[in-house]
């Protein structure tokens, strides 16, 4: 493997962590401001929860995007490297 390729496998490897890693803490801080507000509603609304439950959902599609992206970039591994 040459010195050029090694290091494009890094990048990659480094992107796909990047990308899990940047969509886990954005889901977590927006997770945060929900469930402390749906919690609240809850409280006073029990009737509410189904609705309460899609807000809390919408920001897990960021951790999926990350997943996608991630795994994306460790597919092209194989293409950048030129090994199958």
């Amino acid at each position: 493997m040459e010195l050029g390729s090694g290091i494009a496998t890094l990048g990659l490897a480094l992107g796909a962590g990047l990308a899990i890693l940047g969509g886990a803490i954005g889901t977590g801080l927006a997770q945060s401001g929900i469930g402390s507000a749906a919690m609240g509603v809850i409280a006073e609304r029990p009737e509410e929860a189904g609705k309460i439950l899609i807000w809390l959902v919408i920001p897990e599609t960021i951790v999926i995007f990350g997943f996608v992206v991630g795994v994306l970039l460790w597919l092209s591994v194989g293409q950048v490297t030129g090994v199958q």
